[in-house]
């Protein structure tokens, strides 16, 4: 019996040297295991990687370790530049044409949002190639993030044109695979497709996973003899970086507390000048994705912010809880009781988003908690992400879909 071929449509999609977008990577690992043949269709550029494909062609093929990658030629562009939308565009339109001589016709689609708007040319494909099955995934809920995080009028162009390609997502999908647990309602709500839902969240392996040290000079700018609340990850809107700096600052006269950031994104230069005159905050550049765990070893708490948005009560799934959790460390938790990794396993404590002062008020409590709460809370975290997000666990989950029939 032939194998059946899963394509994988994700422009932000990287190989476990991209330093972003390894979900599909990794989950690749074990299809290929289970007897399936996986192509990854992703772009040729985006903001985010650390180390580009090599793509001089249109269309690019190459072996990663069994999984096959498609590299997209695309624009390049900058992060906040309307350019990236032009380089969704053109991704859309050119997955219409990869060389199938090359991958294979597609028996399963996975389309993953965002971008959205490739899951028109997902459909189409769908119908082209016959496939059996066109799973939608949802990383993000757009444009919910650009109304409730960018302050978007709902009755702008740019709102209706996502909508638009939400919505035909949803009706058109077989199954809607959400990265969030609360998702339910709002696939419902729009396109009644609340009976597509599946819940399959990120998730970690340990079999490929390789920790790296950091860098020496990295390592000599660690402060000794301090408690250090620390965070890895993007610099952006969503992760309310701005409160956990302004923390910093009424904590700067406390010789007990040092704060770092390490990552890169648009909004870190406006953070590093707010804290001008603060010697307890220090500002790292991103590193990789393999020296994440070295770096959160030495935090004695991880932060991890939220802003006070309804955008939240669908849930969360960022890649930073589980470094944190399989790290052993407890979590500062600044949000709404949305039902994250933090609330559900007990590894942290929650204060109100938002808010500098209870940032500050729930570092004191946990240092003032002593060493013994402090490595029970880091032990909690490490069971839970261990049982409820190995990603063998949910490889086989989302493999359930390719045999199932459609929705």
């Amino acid at each position: 019996m032939a194998k059946k071929n899963i394509w994988v449509i994700n422009q932000f999609a990287g190989t476990d040297k991209s330093g972003w977008g390894e979900r599909h990577y990794f989950l690749s690992k074990h299809w290929i295991k289970m007897g399936y043949d996986i192509t990854i269709i992703s772009g040729s550029y985006n903001h985010v990687f650390n180390n580009l494909p090599d793509a001089p062609n249109q269309y690019n093929i190459e072996d990663v370790n069994s999984t096959r990658f498609c590299w997209i030629k695309v624009p390049k562009y900058k992060g906040q530049s309307v350019k990236r939308f032009w380089s969704f565009f053109i991704f859309m339109i050119k997955v219409l044409f990869v060389p199938i001589k090359k991958v294979g016709k597609p028996d399963v689609i996975i389309i993953s949002s965002m971008p959205i708007f490739p899951v028109f040319t997902a459909y189409l494909l769908k119908k082209a190639h016959k496939a059996k099955t066109l799973i939608f995934e949802i990383r993000d809920i757009w444009p919910l993030t650009l109304i409730y995080l960018g302050d978007v009028s709902p009755k702008s162009l740019a709102v209706r044109l996502l909508g638009w390609f939400e919505k035909f997502g949803y009706k058109k999908a077989d199954y809607i695979v959400s990265l969030l647990p609360n998702a339910k309602n709002h696939f419902e709500k729009v396109a009644n497709a609340g009976h597509k839902f599946v819940y399959i969240p990120n998730g970690l392996d340990h079999s490929v996973l390789s920790v790296e040290p950091l860098d020496e000079e990295m390592e000599k700018q660690f402060p000794e003899n301090k408690f250090i609340i620390g965070y890895t990850g993007t610099i952006g809107l969503a992760n309310a970086l701005e409160y956990f700096v302004e923390a910093a600052g009424l904590l700067k006269d406390d010789s007990r507390f040092h704060f770092i950031v390490i990552g890169d994104g648009y909004l870190k230069n406006d953070l590093i000048k707010s804290s001008e005159g603060f010697d307890n905050i220090t500002f790292f550049n991103k590193i990789r994705k393999n020296q994440v765990l070295s770096a959160v070893k030495k935090f004695d708490v991880c932060f991890v912010g939220r802003n006070d948005s309804p955008l939240f009560e669908h849930g969360v799934s960022a890649n930073k809880y589980f470094d944190y959790m399989l790290a052993g460390k407890p979590i500062l938790d600044s949000n709404n009781h949305i039902k994250d990794p933090v609330e559900l396993s007990g590894c942290g404590i929650i204060v109100k988003p938002e808010s500098a002062e209870a940032i500050a008020n729930g570092v004191k409590k946990l240092y003032e908690s002593g060493d013994q709460s402090l490595k029970e809370m880091g032990r909690k975290g490490r069971r839970y992400v261990e049982e409820h997000h190995n990603l063998k666990y949910l490889a086989e989950k989302y493999a359930s879909l390719f045999e199932e029939e459609e929705g």
